[in-house]
């Protein structure tokens, strides 16, 4: 798939920590109850931590109890969608639509939200920009 920002494999690890990069490039996963966003309620956009693109909004984040912040809805064509089959299951991975970089996946187990969704997102994934005022 062609994105919008294109970087070599190079230029990602200059610019990401080696944890950011194993995540974000390399579709590794965050120990859960460790990432700094997982408890946030900081009102604000959520965004690429690769490429700053805009992902979620605050206002569909939820807790769910997963160990990694959850969402029920990302900000229209925001996120790119892959099936998963490593681990012996069948998920789908989210990436970001504008660099590639993995996120997370989606689950449909996000009962009680409006969409019935649960993205389980990396904090290490994303940038908090919060909202003022």
């Amino acid at each position: 798939m062609s994105y919008s920002v294109e970087k070599t494999d190079e230029q990602w690890r200059a610019e990401l920590t080696p944890e950011e990069y194993a995540v974000l490039r390399q579709a590794g996963t965050e120990r859960a109850f460790t990432g700094e966003y997982t408890d946030t309620e900081t009102t604000g956009v959520y965004r690429c931590r690769a490429c700053r693109a805009t992902l979620f909004e605050s206002d569909t984040k939820f807790h769910s109890g997963c160990g990694w912040p959850s969402f029920y809805q990302p900000i229209s064509d925001t996120i790119e969608y892959i099936e998963d089959t490593s681990h012996g299951m069948k998920r789908v991975e989210v990436r970001c639509a504008n660099c590639g970089s993995h996120l997370g996946h989606v689950f449909p187990d996000g009962f009680g939200t409006p969409t019935g969704d649960r993205y389980c997102i990396n904090s290490i994934s994303l940038t908090l920009e919060p909202r003022e005022g």
